[in-house]
C-alpha cells in the first residue's frame, strides 16, 4: 500500500464539516502540513497516529486555539467559515474541544462546571440529559469537579461540552488511564452523541478501541494525512497499521 491512501469512505467527499489546505504552525515549526479531509453530519472520525504526527494540533487549529498558528488553510462547518473566527465565536459556532488535561475548573462542583458552559451563547443539554447519559454525574453532582476520579473527569468535560449547543465533538485522548469499564462508559456515551447527529473527531492512542467506535479514519504522519478511508480498512490492514500506528 502507498504512502498516502484514499478511499470512498462516508467523508471523502465534501461534507458537513470540511479542513481544506490547512497549515498550522508552532512558531517556525510547520505541524499541521496542508491537511484537508470532510466529514458527514453525525460521523465518528478516528484522527489516528504516532506520537507527534499532530493529531492534538490539528484539533486545536480546528478549534481555533491560539496556538498552533494557523497561516492558511480553510475550516468549514456546514456554511459557516470558522477560519474567520476566533476560538470563543468558533465555540459559540458548536465547536468544542475536550482537551486531554480535561481543565475542570478547581473550586466548582459537578454542577458549577457545566453552569459555566452556559454563561454565554445557546444552551445545549440540561442537567437531566447528562445525568441520564452518565448517571455518576448526578451522584456527585454537589462533589468538587476537580476531586472526582479521572475517569469521573473526563465524563464531566464531555458533559460539558454537551451543555453547549454543540455541533462538533473534538476529544483528544478521553481513554487515557482510564479503567476498561469506564472506557465503555465513554464509549456508550459517544453512541448515543453520535445518534443524535453530532459529529465526533477523536484522537486516541489505543487505535483499535476508537477504531472500533469510528465510522471512518484519518491517519496523519509528520504533520500529513497518508491515509483517509473507513475505520473497517485501517482494522483489515496490518501493514497499514504496522507501519503508521505501530499495531
Amino acid at each position: 500500500m502507498s504512502a498516502t491512501q484514499e478511499s470512498t469512505a462516508p467523508g471523502a467527499a465534501k461534507g458537513y464539516f470540511r479542513v481544506e489546505g490547512l497549515k498550522a504552525y508552532y512558531g517556525d515549526s510547520y505541524i499541521v502540513q496542508d491537511v484537508s479531509f470532510s466529514v458527514n453530519e453525525g460521523e465518528i472520525v478516528a484522527l489516528l497516529g504516532r506520537n507527534g504526527a499532530g493529531k492534538t494540533s490539528t484539533l486545536r487549529a480546528i478549534a481555533r486555539a491560539a496556538n498552533p498558528e494557523v497561516r492558511s488553510g480553510q475550516i468549514w462547518l456546514h456554511d459557516v467559515p470558522l477560519h474567520e473566527k476566533q476560538d470563543f465565536e468558533a465555540a459559540l459556532e458548536g465547536v468544542q474541544l475536550v482537551p486531554e488535561d480535561r481543565r475542570i475548573i478547581p473550586g466548582l462542583t459537578v454542577e458549577e462546571n457545566l453552569d459555566i458552559a452556559r454563561i454565554e451563547g445557546a444552551v445545549g443539554w440540561d442537567y437531566e440529559r447528562i445525568y441520564d447519559l452518565f448517571p455518576r454525574l448526578k451522584e456527585r453532582r454537589k462533589q468538587e469537579g476537580t476531586t472526582l476520579s479521572g475517569g469521573e473527569q473526563q465524563m464531566l468535560a464531555i458533559g460539558r461540552a454537551l451543555a453547549r449547543d454543540i455541533k462538533l465533538l473534538l476529544l483528544d485522548e478521553p481513554y487515557e488511564g482510564l479503567a476498561p469499564v469506564v472506557r465503555h462508559d465513554i464509549e456508550r456515551a459517544l453512541i448515543e452523541v453520535k445518534s443524535m447527529g453530532i459529529t465526533t473527531i477523536l484522537v486516541e492512542q489505543n487505535a483499535v478501541a476508537a477504531l472500533k467506535l469510528s465510522d471512518s479514519a484519518l491517519i496523519l504522519d509528520t504533520g500529513e494525512i497518508v491515509f483517509s478511508g473507513t475505520a473497517e480498512e485501517v482494522l483489515n490492514n496490518e501493514d497499514l497499521r504496522h507501519e503508521y500506528l505501530a499495531i
